[in-house]
């Protein structure tokens, strides 16, 4: 009876142990699914937004263009948690991830996230930061390269930036979010790439803007 119980005590662990994987495995296989609905349905919308804005201004100039000139801005008002900001894209590592508002679970579980105490890109200033997964949206990072072209495309315009830097740093080191002198997106994930479990550091690509157009849709290829 004794060299039975060890036995079967194993044979207990063992299944409980296939049993956890399966559920990690089923988890996340369900968050890459809701990840990709998210994305596909967020594109359509801000290529929507974009189609509906370049019909909208060329009606708006050629009825009274006077006033076109001198059309006040939109009001600027704070983004709501999770509200649809535009699209992300890298064309060398062919990527293209929606961007929402907010740096909350829910937000970074489907999208880039914004981090809420950063300019947005159509304010054409300070440092812009952008969050994502190493295991998700941002797994491409990890082959990044100096002068890549990152564009981050919005209903208000356009935004094309270079790549001027990469770093590891620490996950206190905030000091990589504060204002610069000349307009910068910040991008940030977990390091290293392969870690298992909570990422020890952070991996943060910085690149300044180099040119932009208001209001009209990307020229070149656009990733869908």
């Amino acid at each position: 009876m004794l060299p039975d119980a060890p036995r079967r005590s194993g044979t207990i662990v063992t299944r409980l142990l296939i049993a956890f994987g399966l559920g990690c495995l089923v988890f996340y296989t369900f968050a890459v699914a809701q990840s990709a609905i998210y994305q596909r349905k967020a594109k359509a919308e801000i290529n929507e937004k974009i189609s509906a804005r370049r019909l909208d201004e060329p009606a708006s100039v050629s009825s009274n263009p006077a006033v076109t000139a001198n059309r006040i801005p939109d009001a600027p008002r704070p983004l709501a948690e999770g509200e649809l900001i535009g699209r992300v894209d890298i064309p060398r590592l062919k990527l293209s991830a929606a961007v929402a508002e907010g740096d909350d679970n829910a937000t970074l579980g489907k999208a880039v996230g914004h981090l809420p105490d950063t300019p947005l890109p159509w304010q054409r200033r300070g440092n812009v930061g952008l969050a994502a997964h190493r295991d998700g949206l941002f797994r491409a990072l990890k082959n990044i390269r100096m002068d890549d072209e990152v564009r981050v495309i919005t209903a208000r315009g356009e935004y094309f930036y270079r790549v001027r830097n990469t770093r590891i740093v620490n996950p206190e080191d905030v000091w990589v979010l504060a204002p610069t002198p000349k307009p910068t997106v910040t991008l940030i994930t977990c390091y290293p790439f392969s870690f298992v479990g909570h990422a020890p550091q952070r991996f943060i690509v910085q690149a300044e803007l180099v040119g932009g157009v208001e209001g009209s849709v990307v020229k070149g290829a656009v990733i869908q």
